[in-house]
């Protein structure tokens, strides 16, 4: 771009904005009149995106007072980049920005330049453009922030937008956004299936009625009819999606499930890859009124396994073994410890045979270090006191630090840790005294540090993404879990393994013999699914060679949902955005690298070439 580029640095994103303005012919020093379109198609927009538009209407108004200060307004922008609504600030209201920003206003690319509305909905994404990062100079006195809001279907239904000057740009605006964005989709799925069951479910029972459980729609008889995003993310490795029944994602059989329900308000569940959840439900008496139903069993369903003893860690391999010593070792003495190995090892499964053999009463608290919000990182961690910072909730909250005194602290995807939380955690390990943010209180709390990573944190180091320092006090104790075809209790974990997928299978000795013999890149995750596929083929018999010589199942279908495909979309999209890398492209959307891993993969199935290129790490 040249001398025209007046921000120093440009992100990819912004950078490929002014790129398509420039080849549009668009002068950033000459913007064109602002375009309107004329009161009929806006309000034929506002009707068609009503229910969008009612409960984008009441968030926006709690943006507004949740907003400190002065000089800014919110704006609704329908799927294109038409603006349906604003609220405006007093003194915000009578800048010439602000004369541009009303109801009817195009915001898209070509009318206006680079700008966060027009950009959020191009990128399907959220994203920021502050000051001079507008393509139009008239735009360089405001910070904007936008945010696509995603119908249940995967669709785009609106765009919300909260626009400030520059000077009373506030760091915390995107993440409120990001909030009202959420409530505003959960609101749209609740609407849609509010004739069916809805599950809202967390790992923590403290927040199963906030914006970060999972809502799960299904029909009386337990078939999924839909997933919202965060429930996806919980659930990810398992089928939830559209048509496959309950029983494939949790342990408990779904009238047990229904009867506890009608008995208890909530209910603990666990799903078939371990994680333990709190559930309750809408519309429970309104879709089913107490009595039993005739519960399906179709062919393909895995018959819920009985509930096992918790950690569940086959360790007959003689490595294994010595490293179980040396976990029993570091938690008698309290030191911290790290896991290492592949992805799929039972890094998790360790960590919580750590919090097992310590003797300790607390809670195991697992925390995923790359989903952190790197704007309320201490408040995670160590909790916040009442009306400690604007969208605080009442009460406060206690903190997963806190949550874990007495417990152990596991710390997953410790390599994706942000470098700010990096210090922090520092801090904390010299002398395990927290303090609420908001509050001047502090305490000491007891806690069994155990953190993992599939990353070369060695290699982090020298590169600056993780500090020598934090790495020396976390591997006070280290093991390094062996892959699956290393390990000598191969029989063992499959028996055990097809046991929980299905306690009257059995396996013979010859089929064993030759799974042995394979490779296994995704370790104990990938036989777990193998192991699946051969129970369901085999029908009750016994699982033989025949069974795996049968011919190779077909290509994988395009995924089943669009809002699967919206999801994989978003996450393709970042992926090019960020440069194709890896750990930038898990840091914007809030994930794990290994979540987008498998995004990336599952594209290249729906996608004859795959993914352009080489995926950068």
């Amino acid at each position: 771009m040249g001398s025209i580029t007046r921000p120093a640095t440009l992100t990819p994103e912004i950078r490929q904005s002014w790129e398509r303005c420039l080849e549009a012919g668009l002068d950033p020093h000459r913007p064109p009149e602002p375009v309107y379109a004329d009161a009929a198609t806006v309000r034929e927009a506002r009707d068609r995106h009503e229910l969008t538009r009612r409960l984008a209407l009441a968030e926006m108004h709690n943006l507004y007072h949740q907003i400190s200060g002065s000089n800014f307004m919110i704006a609704l922008g329908d799927p294109g980049g038409m603006v349906l609504d604003t609220i405006t600030d007093d003194t915000f209201r009578t800048t010439a920005e602000a004369k541009n920003i009303r109801a009817g206003g195009l915001w898209g690319e070509l009318q206006q330049g680079t700008n966060a509305l027009g950009l959020a909905s191009a990128m399907k994404a959220p994203v920021t453009v502050h000051g001079p990062e507008h393509f139009f100079r008239m735009y360089d006195g405001l910070t904007c922030n936008a945010a696509p809001i995603f119908g249940p279907s995967g669709e785009i239904a609106g765009i919300l937008d909260a626009s400030s000057d520059c000077r009373s740009r506030q760091r915390h605006t995107m993440a409120l956004v990001k909030m009202s964005v959420r409530q505003i989709e959960n609101g749209l799925f609740r609407d849609l299936h509010r004739n069916d069951l809805v599950l809202i479910f967390h790992t923590r029972a403290e927040y199963l009625r906030t914006l970060s459980a999972g809502l799960l729609a299904v029909d009386p008889t337990g078939t999924i009819i839909a997933a919202s995003a965060q429930a996806a993310f919980f659930l990810q490795g398992l089928p939830a999606r559209p048509g496959h029944h309950f029983a494939e994602l949790f342990r408990t059989g779904f009238l047990d499930f229904l009867d506890e329900s009608h008995r208890r308000d909530r209910v603990r569940l666990e799903d078939h890859e371990g994680s333990s959840y709190v559930v309750a439900i809408d519309n429970l008496h309104k879709v089913c009124p107490l009595h039993r139903h005739q519960e399906p069993k179709p062919k393909s369903q895995p018959r819920p396994a009985p509930r096992t003893p918790s950690p569940d860690f086959i360790a007959e391999d003689p490595a294994v073994t010595a490293l179980l010593t040396q976990v029993a070792g570091a938690t008698a003495r309290g030191v911290p410890i790290l896991i290492r190995g592949p992805t799929g090892t039972g890094k998790e499964l360790m960590a919580r045979h750590a919090h097992a053999v310590s003797g300790r009463t607390g809670a195991f608290v697992p925390v995923n270090c790359a989903a952190l919000p790197d704007t309320l990182i201490e408040a995670e961690l160590f909790g916040y006191a009442e009306g400690a910072f604007t969208g605080a909730r009442r009460g406060g909250a206690k903190g997963l630090v806190n949550e874990a005194d007495g417990g152990t602290l596991f710390l997953d995807e410790i390599g994706d840790m942000p470098v700010q939380l990096q210090s922090i955690l520092l801090r904390l390990l010299d002398d395990w005294t927290i303090r609420p943010v908001g509050s001047s209180a502090r305490r000491t709390v007891d806690v069994q540090l155990v953190a993992a990573t599939n990353a070369n944190l060695e290699e982090a180091v020298q590169t600056g993404r993780f500090r020598a320092d934090l790495l020396y006090r976390l591997n006070t104790i280290e093991i390094t879990l062996p892959p699956l075809a290393e390990r000598k209790d191969f029989h063992r974990i499959a028996r055990h393994l097809l046991h929980i997928i299905d306690p009257a299978a059995s396996i013979a000795d010859t089929a064993l013999a030759l799974l042995a013999q394979r490779p296994w890149p995704g370790n104990v995750r990938e036989l777990r699914s193998v192991l699946t596929r051969l129970a369901i083929t085999a029908d009750r018999s016994v699982i033989g060679a025949e069974h795996l010589n049968a011919p190779a199942p077909p290509p994988a279908p395009a995924p089943a949902s669009t809002l699967e495909r919206a999801v994989i979309d978003q996450v393709v999209a970042t992926w090019e955005q960020s440069g194709r890398n890896i750990t930038e492209t898990a840091r914007r959307l809030g994930v794990t690298r290994n979540t987008v891993y498998k995004k990336l993969r599952t594209m290249s199935n729906y996608v004859k070439s795959g993914p352009r290129g080489g995926i950068d790490d």
